[in-house]
């Protein structure tokens, strides 16, 4: 049977997922708000839908952390000390900028979500391993989609 320890960590891994989902959903509006040039409206859209999609994600997250004994993150000051998702505070990025950044903080996020799939396995959460998946694949259509937009 798994000990707390790996309880312990798989908490910590959900609230890391949990602050790295609401940075990247906090970056992507704010490239929604700020994108400009001739694909606006496709990456206006795009941004939006990725952003929907993120912060849908982390109330089932949060919700995981709870279902396994932790307390969820509290604050704008958590989720600073969690992220791994670097913080950006410029508005007048080129759009191909925002992809990319985007793009490659998506693939932050796999990483953090496969990491938490890890301490679900290890602490026998049956369910926070399986739903990992769908999280993985979802992001990995995001990443897709960037990719494809930076030209492959």
């Amino acid at each position: 049977m798994p000990g707390d320890n790996s309880k312990t960590a798989l908490i910590d891994s959900l609230n890391g997922l949990l602050a790295d989902l609401f940075a990247l959903y906090l970056k992507t509006k704010n490239f929604h708000w700020h994108v400009a040039g001739p694909q606006f409206r496709d990456l206006h859209l795009l941004f939006d839908d990725h952003a929907t999609q993120l912060f849908a994600l982390t109330d089932v997250v949060a919700e995981r952390v709870r279902k396994n004994g932790g307390a969820t993150l509290t604050s704008i000051g958590a989720i600073a000390a969690h992220t791994t998702i670097a913080n950006d505070d410029r508005a007048g990025l080129d759009a191909m900028t925002m992809v990319r950044v985007l793009r490659d903080d998506t693939v932050t996020l796999i990483a953090r979500i496969r990491a938490a799939k890890a301490a679900a396995n290890a602490a026998g959460d049956n369910a926070t391993d399986g739903a990992s998946d769908d999280w993985t694949d979802q992001a990995e259509q995001r990443a897709w989609f960037l990719t494809q937009i930076l030209g492959g």
